[in-house]
């Protein structure tokens, strides 16, 4: 069966800190990795979506397969490398989490051209972006099948940038407007654009985005909810409260609502993305902002279910006529 979604890039294991007494006295591990953690939070919201990744043949790389299989992802797309799983530690002090990566030499950068099967140009949407982005070979495959593909399938393009990771920032940068010029949807956080553009307004920066070929541009920002502009309308919606335990993959799991929402309202390519009305995305970025803040209340990148979104959307709106 051809996959609704196909989402590549790196899949690593997140160490969650365990807490007693405020202290850390150990680590949890989770499947993580930005375009990994998109395509379980597709799959728990009831989507065909396949991965597209080089995994290690260690104990960890098995776990990897074991739990996208679990969790309903397709893994006929995913290769396999006598080389070492990408490792991430995670601290939750502050308001953002910080990350330690340990991956040098990893399975998840050493994706080949020859790794990718023909098949993902029938997918409706290919997401992309993220770490995987900064190591060549797997960069250099990525940029290949983006350009190969534009006009083929919706691109969607989350920067997910990690500044500490970033060795060469000129050609980084290039390497972000080039993708931002060939992706028909960029999401990117509040934090991605202090570090691109500390100067700009979001407002601004998105349209200046915008004009670099992009159908769609979104910007999360954590509690003050999200915003989006096509080159007709913008649209923000608000976050909803909630209690958080930390925001580990909650950008994520907007990004995978906000995809599953457009292909509901059929949003399958550049031009149908230019025609959303002010409605269309309002309700998008509800959708997504829900997802997003469903995943904050839980611990480590652990995306909502169809039902529980559907469940949290009918309480936020119950609350919210209750209100009036």
């Amino acid at each position: 069966m051809t996959p609704v979604f196909a989402s590549i890039g790196e899949v690593l294991i997140d160490f969650t800190p365990v807490e007693e007494d405020g202290r850390a006295v150990g680590f949890r591990m989770h499947l993580g990795g930005s375009p990994c953690n998109v395509a379980v939070a597709l799959a728990r919201l009831g989507a065909s979506v396949e991965f597209v990744a080089k995994t290690s043949t260690d104990l960890f790389g098995h776990f990897m397969i074991e739990q996208l299989q679990r969790e309903g992802v397709g893994v006929r797309w995913l290769t396999r490398a006598r080389a070492p799983s990408t490792l991430a530690f995670v601290a939750l002090e502050g308001k953002d989490p910080s990350y330690a990566f340990y991956g040098a030499g990893a399975a998840d950068t050493l994706l080949e051209p020859a790794d990718l099967p023909a098949q993902v140009a029938t997918s409706t949407v290919l997401h992309f972006g993220s770490i995987s982005l900064l190591q060549n070979p797997t960069s250099r495959t990525i940029i290949g099948l983006v350009e190969k593909l534009r006009g083929q399938v919706l691109l969607s393009f989350d920067p997910n940038i990690r500044p500490s990771l970033v060795r060469d920032e000129p050609a980084y940068r290039r390497t972000l407007e080039q993708m931002c010029a060939a992706a028909d949807i960029v999401k990117l956080s509040a934090s991605d654009a202090r570090w691109w553009a500390p100067e700009r307004a979001l407002p601004e920066l998105a349209a200046d985005i915008l004009s670099r070929g992009p159908a769609l541009v979104v910007i999360t920002q954590g509690a003050d909810g999200a915003y989006a502009r096509t080159a007709r309308v913008q649209a923000q919606a608000p976050a909803p409260e909630v209690r958080v335990v930390d925001t580990v993959g909650a950008g994520d799991a907007f990004t995978a609502a906000m995809l599953f929402t457009l292909i509901e309202q059929r949003v399958t390519s550049r031009a149908t993305a230019q025609t959303l009305d002010t409605d269309g995305l309002q309700a998008t970025l509800q959708v997504a902002a829900a997802a997003g803040a469903l995943t904050c209340t839980r611990a480590g990148a652990d995306p909502p279910r169809r039902n529980e979104l559907d469940a949290f959307m009918a309480h936020e709106r119950e609350s919210g006529r209750r209100a009036l």
